[in-house]
């Protein structure tokens, strides 16, 4: 019996022991990955999220006097050990961050138990956009389905009829990340008429993709389109300026459009082209007050020269998602310390309008973007960027917006098809 009340009572103290430890800070952990064949991406990604959660600490005392904790738990982009960090994060955790959509895809069944909100910001399965069936996942301001359509677009000069008769490559990742735009292209090229010739890249091909550049010489697509990640992106952006691919004809989802890729071709690279929902603006106060308070402190990982560039400011704009997600979340609860299902309803009311952005200090840096409980992709549209040589510049203001119809569309089949597959799946209804 001695034995019994020691072990209750322990149970006890450690079940409000967690709730303790939320009521200190808002727990936002960072599965992300600072070594391994993708830390050239990974590194300034996860620098980003980590400072402007320092500068908000350091600025207002974190969030309504609520230190802003964002700990990294380390995957090296394995899927194995992204499930590890996930189980070792979940308890105490307001959301996840899988950063893989490998990772995604194992823990979305896992997390819809565990009550816990992943957030795979422009990642991740397009068809967690139908928020009714995916009640805890999220990828917002945009989906890789969006990101096709809207590369779709910006080659066809805004008419996807002028594609009948071409020829358009997908060299992609041999992952689910890379496969991820493929049903949309399957069915953009039966709708319009043009030749899809997907081109897969192995994890171990990534810096030798001769085979893949031979394929590419071969077939003479009229345009390439890149889904790649970390070493495959130099590795394919070298291959195209040995062989002489036209840069104007070769373009990217946004994690192919990464300063650090395109710096290994340099002047080569001119015309390359990425489609991005966010740009790096230093002149914005977000940017200031996090290179006077975190970086000129130096309380930042960061390396010299990379805050000015996409990735970083890009790990900005997502921690600041989160951030205006959980203010929401205390405004509408009328609480400081938030559980994890308020904070899933704090991610499905985020109104990134452009006056919400601009009272950030986000001037210019994502585009304009609100969830909801049906729609948790938000689908902001993204921007056209261009490598000029040097750096990446915006092709113009214009912020393209996908084909929503087509993609709705076989969000719906996709979704449903995960749901039965997953029996029994918890859903919710939507107004």
């Amino acid at each position: 019996m001695k034995t019994m009340l020691k072990s209750v009572l322990l149970a006890s103290a450690v079940a409000f022991a967690a709730p303790a430890l939320a009521q200190d800070a808002l727990n936002l952990p960072n599965l992300s990955y600072r070594t391994g064949p993708f830390a050239t991406s990974g590194i300034p990604l996860a620098d980003g999220q980590a400072d402007y959660l320092t500068m908000l600490n350091e600025r207002d005392g974190g969030l309504n006097g609520l230190k802003l904790n964002g700990e990294e738990c380390e995957t090296g982009y394995n899927t194995e050990k992204g499930v590890e960090c996930y189980e070792k994060t979940k308890g105490t955790s307001l959301v996840t961050q899988p950063w893989s959509t490998g990772i995604t895809l194992q823990v979305l069944p896992k997390a819809a138990v565990d009550k816990r909100a992943i957030f795979a910001a422009g990642y991740g399965f397009s068809a967690m956009q139908d928020g009714a069936t995916f009640p805890w996942a999220f990828n917002p301001p945009s989906s890789y389905w969006d990101g096709a359509s809207i590369l779709l677009q910006a080659i066809s000069d805004g008419n996807l009829e002028n594609l009948k008769g071409k020829k358009i490559a997908l060299l992609h990742l041999d992952h689910p990340y890379g496969k991820e735009p493929i049903p949309l292209l399957e069915e953009y090229a039966k709708k319009y008429g043009f030749t899809f010739l997907p081109i897969p890249v192995g994890l171990k091909e990534m810096q030798n993709q001769s085979a893949q550049w031979l394929q590419i010489r071969r077939e003479k697509p009229d345009f390439v389109l890149m889904w790649g990640w970390g070493a495959m992106n130099g590795g394919a952006l070298t291959e195209a300026a040995k062989t002489g691919y036209p840069m104007n004809q070769f373009l990217g989802i946004w994690w192919s459009g990464h300063d650090a890729d395109m710096k290994l071709v340099g002047e080569k690279g001119k015309g390359y082209r990425a489609v991005s929902f966010s740009f790096p603006n230093s002149e914005s106060k977000v940017m200031k007050d996090v290179k006077q308070l975190v970086v000129d402190a130096g309380k930042s990982k960061a390396q010299p020269g990379e805050m000015e560039e996409v990735f970083y400011q890009r790990g900005i704009v997502l921690s600041a998602i989160l951030v205006e997600a959980a203010t929401e979340a205390q405004k509408h609860f009328s609480t400081k310390a938030l559980d994890a299902e308020q904070f899933r309803w704090g991610l499905e009311n985020v109104k990134f309008t452009p006056e919400r952005i601009k009272e950030i200090g986000l001037d210019g840096m994502v585009v304009p973007f609100s969830t909801s409980c049906s729609n948790h992709t938000g689908h902001g549209g993204a921007w056209i960027i261009e490598w000029d040589g040097a750096k990446f510049n915006k092709t113009s203001d214009k912020i393209w917006e996908a084909d929503r119809a087509t993609i709705d569309a076989l969000a719906a089949v996709k979704a449903k098809e995960y749901a039965d597959a997953n029996k029994p799946w918890t859903t919710q209804t939507c107004q």
